[in-house]
């Protein structure tokens, strides 16, 4: 057993953590004051080869393995958890359903531009009346004159203000009462598609979330993902490897929030001296780095199973389910130890603690995760 990076994912490692250190974290906290999407980074991403890190280098990608795209999301997210979530959701969300289920011919078109960073990658799935039961889809997709024709609307979908297509789950067919779901990639800028970006959040401020509106919006019957009614098993697929960025996402948030805790208490004085001479203070430091060592290492073995080409839903939820949990409790630890001040912009921390909420919610809710894993143990 052996717990070292490679050499590929040290230089990785390395590079990230000084691009997240001199480019992303500066300016995260106005970022999220304006709600300013961060379009900068990502033209320095695109430039960095990085946009399409694990996808096959003949469409534009990185070739490289999973581990390396969770070392990605942990330092970015470190920097700025806005910034960490775009470019999780534009590689596992917008990019990996296209790699895993497209013809040669859309990922050529389609995946090559998320690759180089041209579109940023989104996924339609939520829908106002389908968040964990994603199988109450409603959107409906018809069969006419060799076009299908799109009617629906989807919810809290990330980056698609700057995506110029993703790939979205519509309904069909119907049989015996049954839904026939399939995926099938549509162009943002078709006629009756409208992306609605006026969400007020709680957190993630400067991240793209927006709705989705189509009426009679008409691709080309080979926009078609995959196979037709294939569609739900394919956005479970997509969310298993979702699930390992939200974990890394989660131990990079962490990370950062350990961090500042950290540094604050050898500064900070009471009762003449500094608070991190305090056991109160030390226990509460040595659970946060315990924990997020605990979290990262399920993330890692998550992304290492799925790079095995084994199964690795169990991995993926049990990684994400943990640190997104330990994310939001050392969060909320950080914001103690720093007292008074924790409460206040400009020590950062409560950011964290607002940004980290999210990762218990999205791409399956804790209580989903619990539900997963007993099914994965043979409940």
């Amino acid at each position: 057993m052996n717990f070292d990076l490679t050499d590929e994912q040290r230089m990785i490692q390395k590079m990230m953590r000084e691009f997240s250190d001199e480019v992303v974290a500066p300016g995260a906290e106005q970022r999220d004051k304006e709600k300013k999407f961060p379009v900068e980074i990502f033209k320095k991403l695109g430039e960095l080869g990085i946009m399409g890190l694990p996808f096959p280098e003949e469409y534009g990608g990185g070739g490289a393995d999973t581990t390396s795209f969770a070392i990605v999301v942990e330092e970015l997210s470190r920097g700025c958890g806005s910034t960490g979530i775009t470019y999780s959701a534009h590689v596992s969300l917008g990019g990996a359903p296209i790699n895993l289920f497209g013809t040669k011919e859309q990922k050529e078109k389609y995946l090559t531009p998320i690759c180089t960073g041209e579109s940023l990658g989104a996924f339609g799935l939520t829908e106002p009346g389908a968040g964990s039961d994603a199988g109450g889809t409603e959107t409906e997709a018809k069969e006419e004159n060799g076009e299908w024709v799109i009617n629906g609307s989807k919810c809290y979908i990330t980056n698609a203000s700057y995506a110029n297509h993703l790939a979205l789950t519509a309904i069909t067919g119907r049989e015996n009462g049954k839904k026939e779901i399939s995926a099938i990639i549509a162009p943002t800028d078709a006629k009756g598609f409208k992306v609605i970006d006026n969400y007020e959040k709680m957190g993630l401020h400067a991240s793209n979330t927006t709705e989705l509106v189509m009426e009679d919006v008409r691709v080309p019957q080979e926009n078609l993902l995959g196979k037709k009614g294939h569609g739900f098993r394919q956005f479970l697929v997509t969310l298993d490897g979702g699930r390992i960025g939200i974990g890394a996402m989660a131990v990079g948030i962490a990370q950062a929030a350990y961090e500042k805790a950290l540094s604050y208490a050898k500064e900070r004085k009471q009762f003449g001296q500094s608070i991190s001479n305090f056991q109160a203070i030390q226990f509460k430091l040595a659970d946060m780095a315990m924990k997020i060592e605990l979290a990262r290492n399920m993330v890692y073995k998550a992304a290492w199973v799925k790079d095995q080409g084994r199964s690795f839903t169990k991995e993926a939820s049990m990684a994400k389910l943990y640190a997104s949990e330990i994310c939001m409790e050392v969060c909320n630890q950080a914001v103690q130890i720093h007292g008074g001040n924790g409460y206040m912009r400009d020590y950062h921390v409560e950011r964290y603690f607002r940004d980290a909420k999210l990762l218990e919610i999205g791409e399956g809710t804790s209580e989903v995760q619990r539900m997963i894993i007993a099914r994965e143990i043979g409940c």
